[in-house]
């Protein structure tokens, strides 16, 4: 979820922080005031406390002033204000006992002064006694008096001490209290400003969320009218079905192609174009395609059948693409009728053996014409050439012209025919194809050009030529006709003929047979490997102009290609090409 919706994560975590930020703030708040309220039951203890000392130093001076007038009037009036204010003053003194039972300094200090109290009234008592006693001598009165006046300095520095660390107390209670309600102010301001700013910038995520999606919603819809127009444009029939086997669009040409509109197909199980026989079993091959989608291309060389509406069949291919979308995975699959192909495959066939046939009894022809001609033909060159030596010079000179046009016709015949031979024997009786020296090849070939080559004085180079997969003899016929046609259609220099061979990416052997002859006009690159075309007169060079057009017959039996090179009169360099194989 979070790779396909990182927005909705990021929203979600934001909220959370702006909650958690206010929930702290909430917390503090909530601290802030408990400690507020207890601030305050503390500010109203401490002043309890302080009006309950206040209560005794008050209670304790009006007892002195009591016993002040008792002892200038004698009036009984004033010792009963005594009393009171001394009774007064130990209430007092235990309410504030009580009320600072949780501060230990303070009951110390209580300590201290409970018998400082207790004892200054044990001697105010003695001295109103020692009022009524007039034996007693004024120097204990005034002795004790001062014993007083100490003992009520000491009482009121105590009293001053508690009241003291009370008011202390009271303003450290105060200072806590204003530090913890600015503290929980500055957080409730921080955390609701966090949070306001993140609920700010969740907005604008969502702002942008939102026209991203209403952007690409757009995109979407545009790409959906592309993509059903590009469907309805399809040449094949487009149906696109679910991973279930429902089918959920189809186009046009499957309307057509069918013969179902669209309403009858969309929702039906793709089955319902195939014929009943294969749909078993084409429902199990869908569940297996669903379970492991890929891409199958056309042309896999299946048998396949499509069912029209009107139960009527065809031979299909068809090829399927997984979609993913929304939904799940959904598959497309491109149906092409393939009937005119089957029936063009198939007379192509009927045609390519009518030729074939048509070749065989074609060369069988060429080879059994030629050979039977050869001995009726043998025949009359034999007898031509008997009469040229017995009767030359016995008769006219127009019957010796005569006898010697005979013999030569005949023996251009003859070579004609054998070349005719060699030329059907091309292309059908080569050997098996195995690894060849090429070198070896071309040995044999120029084994074969010796004599040509003494009579010319004709130099043949090489440079070191591989071992290739193909028929020797029929290479070191090339390798002859080649350089033999080299060394006839020579200048007046000396042949020199260079042979050497390259590998052409990997995939083929490019051979040259590269001389220094008279050269061709661009113009007759084509016209040369024709059979029985020639460039010169009879009288310039025999032959009958077949050496090229075996050499292409061969080259193009071992599955390569043969062209030229050439200017005139700056020689000439054949090129044939033979594709690299494996030896097995």
């Amino acid at each position: 979820m979070k790779s396909k919706f990182p927005l909705l994560r990021k929203t979600q975590l934001a909220f959370s922080a702006a909650f958690a930020l206010l929930l702290v703030a909430g917390v503090v708040s909530y601290r802030n005031n408990e400690n507020q309220a207890r601030t305050e039951e503390s500010v109203t203890h401490t002043q309890e406390v302080l009006a309950a000392l206040a209560g005794v130093l008050s209670d304790e001076t009006d007892a002195v002033n009591a016993r002040r007038g008792y002892f200038i009037t004698s009036d009984s009036l004033f010792l009963s204000k005594f009393e009171t204010s001394a009774a007064a003053a130990y209430a007092d003194l235990a309410r504030v006992r009580q009320l600072t039972a949780d501060n230990a300094p303070q009951q110390r200090r209580l300590d201290a002064l409970d018998p400082l109290i207790a004892r200054r009234l044990r001697l105010v008592t003695q001295l109103i006694d020692s009022q009524g006693n007039h034996s007693s001598s004024v120097a204990v009165q005034v002795s004790t008096t001062l014993e007083g006046e100490e003992l009520q300095d000491r009482v009121r520095d105590l009293l001053a001490e508690i009241v003291g660390a009370e008011r202390a107390l009271l303003q450290r209670r105060i200072a806590n209290a204003r530090a913890s309600t600015r503290l929980a102010t500055f957080t409730m301001l921080l955390g609701t400003s966090l949070a306001l700013g993140l609920l700010g910038a969740v907005f604008y995520l969502l702002q942008r969320e939102i026209t991203q999606r209403a952007r690409a919603e757009e995109a979407l819809r545009a790409s959906e009218v592309k993509f059903r127009g590009i469907l309805e444009s399809a040449p094949d029939a487009m149906v696109i079905m679910d991973a279930r086997g429902r089918i959920a669009l189809v186009n046009a040409e499957t309307e057509r192609l069918f013969g179902y509109r669209r309403d009858e197909l969309v929702g039906q199980t793709v089955e319902i174009l195939v014929p009943e026989r294969f749909r078993r079993g084409h429902s199990h091959q869908r569940q297996e395609y669903t379970a492991h989608p890929r891409t199958r291309p056309m042309d896999q060389g299946l048998d396949l059948r499509g069912l029209r509406k009107d139960a009527s069949e065809f031979p299909a291919e068809i090829s399927l693409s997984p979609l993913e979308s929304a939904e799940g995975i959904l598959v497309t699959s491109a149906i092409r009728d393939i009937s005119v192909r089957r029936k063009a495959e198939a007379h192509l066939l009927k045609k390519m053996e009518e030729l074939k046939r048509s070749n065989e009894e074609l060369a069988q022809f060429a080879y059994i014409a030629s050979h039977d001609l050869q001995e009726p033909l043998r025949m009359v060159a034999s007898y031509t050439q008997l009469l040229s030596k017995r009767y030359k010079g016995k008769l006219d000179s127009d019957a010796d012209e005569f006898i010697s046009f005979a013999v030569d016709g005949a023996s251009r015949m003859q070579r004609l025919i054998q070349d005719l031979l060699a030329y059907s024997r091309a292309g059908t009786n080569g050997q098996a194809l195995r690894e060849t020296s090429s070198e070896d090849a071309l040995k044999e070939a120029l084994t074969n050009l010796r004599a040509t080559m003494e009579e010319s004085g004709a130099v043949v180079t090489h440079d070191s030529l591989p071992a290739i997969t193909t028929d020797g003899t029929q290479l070191a016929q090339v390798f002859q006709n080649l350089v033999g046609n080299a060394i006839k259609y020579r200048g007046p220099e000396v042949p020199r003929v260079h042979v050497s061979a390259t590998k052409n990416g990997g995939e083929e052997w490019i051979f040259s047979v590269r001389d220094n002859g008279l050269g061709i006009d661009p113009q007759y690159f084509e016209r040369i490997f024709i059979l029985f075309q020639r460039l010169h007169g009879r009288k310039e060079f025999k032959g009958t102009g077949i050496g090229l057009a075996i050499c292409k017959k061969i080259v193009e039996r071992l599955g390569g290609r043969i062209w030229v090179e050439s200017q005139p009169e700056k020689g000439s360099t054949f090129y044939f090409a033979l594709p690299e194989r494996d030896g097995k």
